[in-house]
């Protein structure tokens, strides 16, 4: 460091360089309050004249506190924060007196303490990433059986349904677990005439470019299902996508289910459900494209804890596999041609007509009572090893630490320790430890479940451990 008064590596009472004089750092009897125009003074410097604004405040701090607030200091802004703690241990009976290493500065009065250590770079440890999968819908549930919809939506002119785990209408508690819904490249289904022209939403024709956007990579126009006859593809889909809220990172592969069911009797399914699955765990060697991974929708079931693939996609040669799954954004696209041959779901595609393919496709979902899907997260974890060496953090700010001021002889003196053994040998209890960021902003705090007894003959080392 370059000491104040001094050349560099000045050091106090004159034992370090040369210059100016003679590196000696003189410094006051008594901790004091920094007067405002001293404040101003500092902050008027720059970074570079760090050492001239230290200077200014040695005639306010005794020894001990300089080297506990100051001297490590690098910025101006830095600095001024320590003056804020400076004055305010001051004003509270803290920080004051000549310390004498037990705490009691003057005789009676508290020692200062250093509020913030800097962590040293072996101090702060990244671990490798984990994937983790839990349930993806709501409390950690892999399973929803009931299916509800909000009664206003989707029922004149919506061409997606949101699907929530309670009722909207009657359960504030109520979420999103996902949406569903019908896209048309030419905006049948939805009103609005061809030239797009004319008033209208049209709003299938919307959602199929702003899928493509998203999933296909640029001059492709249209999505194809594997083994489709169409070689050009399909001018639509259904599709099911996940809330973000309830995936947070990605769908874990593999790890869901979803029942179609056409038709149900006084609250029972007539007929076996469709049931869909993807195919990554017959496939080695996944698609990559713009939007991640990509997965053929095949039927089978994972109810048994391993998928049972009952139609591979390179079979549905006759209308084209069920669809395709993107885990990493969380989408599901559907064949109306196959779920139309296999679930009996038609979807209504006449131009400039709305053709409630959400609603009827919301049903096949509702009436199954059964979808099942897990998230996958990656967590990343960072150990935070905080040191409290033996001459450190061994003092309270807590009220109970100390009595109050009494005047003595006629003269104040500052708040005496309640415990008369601490006197020579202070100590702390440690009982929980906060992170800052460099403007010394609290960002995380850690809770201890036990207090741990810190002295200056103890020394501690809390581990703190963020994932993320």
């Amino acid at each position: 460091m370059v000491g104040p008064n001094g050349g560099p590596n000045g050091g106090p009472n004159g034992n370090g360089g040369g210059g100016g004089n003679g590196g000696e750092l003189v410094f006051a009897d008594e901790n004091q309050i920094i007067l405002p125009e001293i404040i101003t003074a500092v902050s008027s410097l720059n970074n570079s004249q760090i050492s001239n604004a230290i200077a200014l405040l040695l005639p306010y701090t005794t020894e001990e506190n300089y080297f506990s607030l100051f001297s490590d200091v690098s910025t101006i802004q830095g600095l001024l924060a320590a003056i804020t703690t400076h004055n305010a241990n001051v004003s509270s009976g803290g920080s004051t007196g000549g310390g004498n290493g037990d705490g009691n500065g003057g005789g009676n009065q508290f020692g200062s303490e250093k509020i913030y250590t800097p962590f040293a770079q072996t101090d702060i440890v990244t671990a490798n990433k984990t994937t983790v999968t839990s349930g993806l819908f709501s409390n950690g549930a892999a399973t929803l059986t009931s299916h509800f919809s909000a009664s206003l939506l989707g029922d004149t002119s919506a061409s997606y349904v949101e699907i929530y785990n309670a009722d909207p209408d009657s359960d504030s508690t109520a979420q999103v677990q996902f949406a569903v819904g019908y896209a048309h490249i030419h905006g049948s289904g939805s009103i609005g005439n061809s030239t797009k022209t004319t008033s209208g939403n049209r709003e299938t024709a919307a959602l199929y470019r702003q899928f493509r956007n998203v999933l296909l990579a640029p001059g492709e126009e249209k999505f194809k299902f594997t083994s489709s006859p169409s070689s050009s593809g399909h001018e639509d889909f259904y599709f099911v996508v996940f809330n973000r809220a309830q995936m947070r990172e990605k769908v874990d592969p593999g790890n869901w289910e979803l029942h179609l069911s056409s038709s149900a009797l006084g609250g029972a399914l007539v007929g076996a459900p469709v049931k869909l699955i993807d195919d990554s765990g017959a496939t080695t060697n996944p698609d990559v494209n713009v939007s991640g991974r990509v997965f053929n929708v095949v039927t089978g079931s994972i109810q048994s804890g391993v998928a049972d693939i009952k139609t591979t996609a390179a079979a549905s040669t006759t209308v084209g596999a069920p669809g395709l799954f993107y885990p990493d954004l969380g989408i599901i696209l559907l064949n109306p041609d196959f779920i139309s041959g296999s679930a009996g779901i038609n979807a209504a595609k006449a131009a400039n007509t709305f053709g409630n393919n959400a609603r009827t496709f919301y049903n096949a979902v509702s009436k199954s009572r059964y979808t099942a899907a897990r998230r996958e997260e990656e967590i990343t974890s960072r150990s935070y090893f905080t040191r409290a060496r033996n001459d450190k953090y061994n003092f309270s700010a807590n009220p109970t630490y100390k009595t109050g001021s009494k005047l003595e002889n006629g003269e104040t003196i500052r708040g005496n320790f309640k415990v008369a053994s601490f006197k020579g040998d202070p100590r702390a209890y440690i009982t929980q430890v906060g992170l800052y960021d460099t403007d010394n902003e609290l960002i995380a705090v850690a809770k201890l479940s036990q207090p741990i007894l810190k002295s200056f003959s103890r020394e501690a080392v809390v581990k703190v451990k963020l994932d993320y």
